[in-house]
């Protein structure tokens, strides 16, 4: 079998070796950053550098920085912790915003992957004073990246506030919340190279949260709890790196040949949200007569780890929300696989996925259906 090749950064990010050596230093020391001895300022002060360093990948000044378990905490806080009259969220939300306001209303998409900003416009001058609206900036399938200060500038017009899903743009495009014009905006370390299990949500002054952990005055009483220090400093060494967006245009044009590529090879290809600006590192595909669950397990075998643009549980492939929600057909939803790339990403790991996945596709085309699902083992080069 080949060597392991890891081609879905969108789900997480190998951690980069200068995340993993500030991580282990600290975990060597106790790290509680509300004691006042020396060891607790030191922590403390470990914490502070890093908010200064993820407030200054976004524009933000730190005290609008507010550190979580996570993006789906961040998202959940927004959500539920910023009064609203009403909700609004964008159709091709991640599931953390979707799940977090299950009463909220649907702003539908367009066909390329986009937010139809008319649409929203419609619907919140029915009543859009007091809303929070929900757009995340890079959609974590297609890697569209959605017209967010477009959207501000109508939410803000209509009286309300813009919260953003920004985890999948950080190394990929420059995130400035000014330029943005955001009122909330979520991050997640491990999307970015550093570890999992921090977040944070930008919260622009003069938004107040409601906090949803109480018992402790951390982060500014907004967020109760003991820091996790080390993934925290992590962190902030992650989002030092992803401002410089060292890979961005490498992981662009090896993108860009992987799909001319993969489209030489099958003349059924497609690849969805093409028509949009996308980030570099992300590609949403497929071709008519290789499904999906095929494609993923050909792949695997081959030692090549990439991800299903459907979510995959329990043996099963559920449609995606995000490709039907573009109106993209039942049938190619359940074809689309999502290779993403990220910094450890080599052109040798392309071209093996090119040629094993073009493999799988003539292979795929020539049995049956269901030998092609009986004995996808033969997919072993």
């Amino acid at each position: 079998m080949a060597s392991h090749i890891y081609l879905d950064y969108n789900a997480t990010q190998p951690i980069m070796p200068a995340v993993r050596d500030a991580m282990i230093e600290l975990m060597s020391q106790p790290t509680n950053a509300s004691s006042i001895h020396q060891p607790g300022q030191a922590a403390r002060h470990a914490v502070e550098q890093a908010r200064r360093s993820v407030a200054g990948l976004i524009g933000a000044r730190p005290d609008e920085i507010l550190f979580t378990s996570g993006a789906t905490e961040a998202n959940a806080t927004a959500l539920n912790g910023a009064s609203a009259g009403r909700i609004v969220v964008s159709a091709i939300e991640h599931p953390s915003v979707l799940e977090a306001a299950p009463r909220a209303r649907i702003a539908p998409v367009r066909p390329d992957g986009r937010i139809d900003l008319s649409a929203l416009d419609r619907e919140l001058a029915e009543d859009g004073e007091g809303a929070l609206v929900s757009v995340m900036l890079v959609n974590n399938e297609t890697g569209v990246i959605e017209p967010v200060a477009e959207a501000a500038r109508i939410v803000h017009r209509h009286g309300g506030r813009l919260h953003c899903d920004a985890t999948q743009a950080p190394g990929r495009i420059i995130v400035d919340v000014d330029a943005l014009n955001v009122d909330l905006l979520t991050l997640s370390a491990h999307k970015m190279g550093g570890p999992q299990g921090a977040g944070a949500l930008y919260a622009r002054t003069g938004v107040e949260l409601t906090p949803l952990l109480r018992g402790g005055g951390q982060e500014g009483r907004r967020r109760a709890g003991t820091e996790n220090v080390a993934a925290i400093a992590g962190f902030g060494v992650a989002a030092g790196l992803a401002a410089a967006m060292p890979d961005a245009a490498r992981l662009t044009a090896l993108r860009d040949r992987m799909e001319a590529r993969l489209a030489e090879n099958a003349p059924g290809f497609v690849v969805h949200g093409q028509r949009a600006e996308r980030v570099g590192n992300t590609s949403c595909f497929g071709a008519r007569g290789l499904s999906a669950e095929t494609a993923l397990i050909g792949l695997d075998l081959n030692g090549i780890a990439v991800s299903s643009g459907a979510a995959c549980s329990s043996g099963s492939v559920e449609p995606s929300r995000t490709l039907l929600a573009m109106g993209v057909p039942e049938g190619a939803v359940r074809e689309a696989i999502r290779v993403s790339l990220g910094w450890a990403t080599e052109p040798a790991d392309i071209d093996h996925l090119v040629e094993t996945w073009s493999m799988v596709y003539r292979r795929a085309l020539a049995a049956p259906s269901s030998r092609a699902q009986t004995d996808i083992r033969e997919f072993s080069a």
